[in-house]
């Protein structure tokens, strides 16, 4: 039997185990269940936008503008007559695609270079790492207005400026276990076996290293959803009319002192969602940490 038939199951036990360890860590700390949840409701109330409002969120009405909440419109109107509930749904879906795909870009480009920096070392490791450090010294919402406001506001430049801010910090985040992870005894003989290096970091390094990656990655959505509202609070993200939770907020700011609702209800739902995705990373980071672990008998 060959190296690597004597390891696939013993791979396989790894995973069944750090499953059930993951289930014990996240039941150990009720918190992050809250937090699954309320992402699981927030996303599902995206989907079904269409069907959870009758209002078209792009529809003027200015007979009806700035009207309160009623049985008509949920949350009121706002200043061009258009329903608050159905603009918050409809932008659950644009901020929340924003975020995600803006963060998933940085999870894949930043774990790649953090990888490659990490497993092959020496010169390349220190001027990919050099560069990471330039990029760290932007204030994230600062990058992202400059590369925004180079480029003009829309959805794919902004997932573009949003992913570059996040890329730095997953670099750093792969580079450091994967330091750890290559001088153990199952790489050498992979190296031994004549493995490619690309098969070696995908197969063998990187499922090692996720768990660490994925909980920067719930983190970092929460700061992504941060950034797109600022940005678009500024008048850099998305155009209007498409609502977006900081659009909205910006549109609204005119008219706090009045009509409170108009930036009220954009905000809570930034609350939330942050709130939701801070609670996940928290249930996620007990399962990584080792410390976390032997305090819970893990």
């Amino acid at each position: 039997m060959s190296a690597a038939d004597a390891t696939a199951p013993a791979q396989d036990g790894g995973r069944a185990r750090a499953m059930r360890q993951m289930l014990r860590a996240l039941n150990a700390n009720k918190t992050s269940w809250v937090g699954i949840v309320t992402m699981a409701v927030v996303i599902l109330i995206a989907i079904l936008a269409p069907v959870l409002t009758s209002h078209d969120p792009l529809e003027q009405n200015i007979l009806d503008k700035l009207k309160g909440p009623s049985a008509e419109y949920v949350l009121g109107t706002d200043s061009y007559g258009r329903d608050i509930w159905a603009r918050l749904v409809y932008g659950a879906q644009i901020s929340l695609w924003i975020g995600t795909v803006s963060i998933a870009i940085a999870m894949i480009i930043g774990s790649i270079i953090g990888m490659i920096a990490g497993y092959f070392g020496g010169k390349l490791d220190l001027v990919i790492m050099q560069a990471m450090d330039v990029l760290l010294s932007f204030p994230s919402l600062i990058l992202g207005l400059m590369v925004v406001a180079m480029l003009g506001p829309s959805i794919g430049n902004l997932i573009f400026a949003i992913a570059l801010t996040a890329i730095p910090p997953f670099a750093r985040i792969a580079r450091a276990p994967t330091v750890s992870v290559k001088e153990r005894d199952y790489i050498e003989a992979c190296r031994a076996l004549g493995y490619s290096h690309p098969r070696i970091l995908v197969v063998h390094i990187l499922p090692n290293i996720f768990p660490e990656i994925l909980v920067m990655g719930s983190l970092w959505l929460a700061t992504a959803i941060r950034v797109e509202a600022s940005l678009s609070f500024i008048g850099l993200g998305v155009r209007p009319p498409t609502p977006t939770w900081g659009g909205m907020i910006r549109e609204g700011f005119e008219h706090i002192l009045d009509s409170a609702w108009l930036s009220i209800a954009p905000s809570i739902a930034i609350l939330i969602v942050v709130f939701a995705l801070n609670m996940i990373g928290d249930g996620l980071r007990d399962v990584v940490d080792p410390k976390l672990k032997g305090e819970r008998g893990g």
